[in-house]
């Protein structure tokens, strides 16, 4: 199936809703197909890759994602300043809101995803779920509307059995979802995962349903046109989730009967078809003792798509973008090939220390990446750049591609072992820890395995650091006039080396990771991070027990409970709700 990259006629200039690897994966397409790419940017992310990259580039302002990736007016006043003819959201941010798809369109601007109608119906779980049923596919046994509050989480776990899980109904990612293993924990549950769909996706509405025992998640991609032409490429194992998020996904999926994988793609398409979806779309499923349930629909494009592109031959991208401009697909059902054996590893900035996945931001002081037969690197950062508190902390995406799973297999450990990140501390002892299991070997495994089988009790992760790297006289720094972001080239004096963007290289030591909840003197409670805090638990006064939860801490939209650690009386609470702390500063003294 050959991949073109002619130019597609009515799309000129892109501008991209998005940042990180995701936005340099979408600007590298659309170089290649000739059309010009706008990058927007927060005041945290002015010299990220993506803008490095990007044609033009636009401030938006502000530092959280609030403030900025989820500013529409702000992007709205990117898109007219530059010029853009269409919008590619990415995933995650706007890349599922009917408001932010309607207002695109409202401009006369080409949004490359599906229609906003499509998003209502598919980007809302819950609406989602009613439509899979009306198309014949059954769904995971739950409520088909909005929690109002945590008593009708308590009444159908007291219903269904316990434990039970609440999602977000806008989100997707494992944000925003929270497994409540009984009626004690459903208030707080529930108030965390609106806390966090809200952070992550604009809006907070949560819905509850059954939390099955032993699953795999089993994904189809879809792509569909405007010609009414609906095609299933391929499933996707993404069953090695650690906090309901995903850390390595593979294509084709192991251990998975070809009859199953038929009736999966056509109950896809079933699915796609029933809400008039356009543009490339993933259906998720949970695949259970030779059964499978819709789990949801995710209307844009996932984070492990490129396992799908290396087993077909296809960019998944530059199908969007020719979809967006009206142009058919050239290929049927037929003709869709799948090759060989594809895995992906999610590279975080996260310390994965005995198994808690504690969030490390902090600056990469190196950055080297691995390469050789089979092996592709998406990533959003370089030696230098800063993996900020306040977005998602993944750096890159490994993937490799083999003629067999155990081939495959074999060259991501070479590959990992290749990769080196020095400054934070990352996700990739954890990655090796699973790929060299038995069990992930023989394709035994489920989305409960990592954190019930896989034992990293033992796993300890310091952070590498690394000193000053060259100094360079010759510099290139950035200016905004207008909004619009421009880079020149001043010559500057040695001892200014270390100012300016991430191009400069220049590295800043970071701290070592923390193991868990430091204790700086006897009884001080600590922060292991840089963070906000968005809910305190106790005041002065209270009696705790130790390994209580004293404050709810958030990091790289991921929710981390602060923890006592002895018993006694809280003395002092030096912050607040809302509060921003650096990781070693005390917020709570117990005597």
């Amino acid at each position: 199936m050959p991949q073109t990259r002619e130019r597609v006629g009515v799309l000129k200039k892109v501008l991209i809703a998005n940042r990180g690897e995701i936005a340099v994966r979408i600007i590298r397409t659309c170089k290649e197909m000739g059309i010009a790419t706008v990058a927007v940017y927060s005041e945290l992310d002015r010299d990220a890759l993506h803008v490095r990259l990007a044609d033009e580039a636009y401030a938006l302002g502000g530092q959280s994602a609030q403030e900025s990736y989820l500013n529409t007016e702000a992007i709205l006043a990117a898109i007219e300043t530059s010029g853009a003819d269409a919008v590619h959201p990415g995933y995650g941010f706007f890349s599922e809101n009917t408001d932010f798809a309607r207002a695109i369109t409202a401009k006369g601007v080409t949004f490359i995803g599906p229609p906003p109608e499509s998003i209502e119906v598919m980007g809302d779980k819950i609406s989602s779920r009613i439509a899979a049923e009306k198309a014949g596919v059954a769904g995971v046994p739950g409520r088909s509307e909005t929690l109002k509050s945590s008593k009708e989480v308590v009444t159908f776990g007291n219903k269904f059995g316990w434990p039970v899980a609440i999602k977000a109904a806008f989100g997707g990612g494992g944000r925003g979802m929270k497994v409540v293993q009984g009626p004690d924990e459903a208030e707080a549950a529930l108030e965390s995962a609106q806390r966090e769909a809200l952070s992550y996706f604009g809006r907070d509405e949560c819905y509850v349903e059954r939390y099955l025992t032993w699953p795999r998640h089993i994904e189809m991609q879809v792509l569909a046109d405007t010609h009414g032409n609906t095609l299933w490429l391929g499933e996707r194992d993404c069953s090695c989730q650690r906090r309901h998020q995903k850390l390595i996904e593979e294509s084709p999926a192991p251990q998975f009967p070809d009859e199953v994988r038929q009736a999966m793609g056509a109950a896809a398409v079933k699915v796609s078809k029933a809400c008039g979806y356009t543009n490339a779309g993933t259906v998720e499923f949970l695949y259970q003792d030779g059964e499978f349930f819709f789990l949801e629909m995710n209307t844009r494009l996932q984070v492990e798509h490129p396992v799908t592109e290396l087993v077909t031959g296809l960019d998944l991208v530059a199908w969007q973008l020719k979809i967006a401009a009206g142009e058919p697909l050239t290929f049927g059902q037929d003709d869709v090939q799948r090759n060989g054996h594809s895995i992906e590893v999610r590279i975080n900035a996260e310390d994965p220390s005995g198994g808690r996945f504690t969030p490390s931001p902090g600056t990469l002081s190196k950055f080297s990446q691995p390469s050789g037969p089979g092996v592709r690197l998406d990533a959003g950062y370089e030696s230098g750049d800063t993996v900020s508190q306040y977005y998602d902390n993944l750096i890159a995406k490994l993937v490799v591609w083999a003629d067999t799973r155990e081939h495959a297999r074999r060259r991501m450990l070479r590959a990992l072992e290749e990769t080196v990140i020095e400054g934070v501390a990352t996700t990739i002892p954890a990655a090796e820890a699973i790929l060299a299991h038995p069990d992930f070997a023989n394709g035994i495994h489920s989305t409960k395995w990592v954190e019930e089988r896989l034992d990293l009790s033992e796993l300890s992760v310091t952070p590498q650091e690394s000193g000053e790297v060259a100094e360079s006289v010759l510099r290139s720094v950035t200016a905004e006039v207008a909004g619009r972001r421009y880079e020149v080239k001043v010559w500057l004096p040695e001892a200014q080396q270390s100012a300016g963007n991430g191009a400069g290289k220049a590295a800043a030591k970071r701290r070592g990771s923390a193991k868990s909840v430091t204790t700086g003197r006897t009884g001080s409670v600590a922060v292991p991070m840089q963070g906000t805090i968005v809910k305190m638990m106790v005041e002065v006064g209270d009696a705790v027990e130790e390994g209580q939860t004293l404050c709810v801490l958030e990091a790289m939209k991921m929710e981390n409970e602060v923890k006592a650690t002895m018993a006694g009386t809280v003395t002092q609470v030096k912050v607040s709700t809302g509060d921003a702390v650096t990781g070693g500063d005390v917020v709570i003294v117990i005597e």
